[in-house]
């Protein structure tokens, strides 16, 4: 596999974690373009907001619940609704899948 094969199998691979409410969730990493627009969408003071921008990635990262496709959300409402819409047990089931992938042993445990 060639080096851009390589780097674009990883920038459109999926992430499956299940939500403590049993919801799937399909996420995938955000590449360079993405994390502009989100901060784009977040606007200049929550773009400075480590904390809340770290939310809005988790969520923005999220591709899929139940088999619905999410869109890529334009404006800080869209992020909030988001947000809202995975909750805590969403929210950590994207992190731990994200997480999960980035271990070392590169393994996903799926939640």
């Amino acid at each position: 596999m060639t080096p851009t094969a390589t780097v674009l199998e990883s920038a459109n691979e999926r992430l499956s974690a299940s939500d403590q409410t049993g919801r799937a969730i399909i996420a995938r990493r955000l590449n360079a373009l993405d994390k502009l627009r989100l901060l784009k969408a977040a606007g200049p003071m929550l773009s400075e907001n480590q904390a809340w921008l770290g939310v809005a990635m988790l969520a923005a990262s999220v591709v899929e619940i139940d088999g619905i496709p999410v869109p890529m959300p334009t404006s800080e409402k869209q992020i909030e609704a988001l947000v809202a819409r995975l909750g805590d047990p969403g929210l950590d089931a994207v992190a731990t899948a994200i997480s999960d992938h980035d271990s070392p042993s590169g393994q996903s445990s799926g939640n």
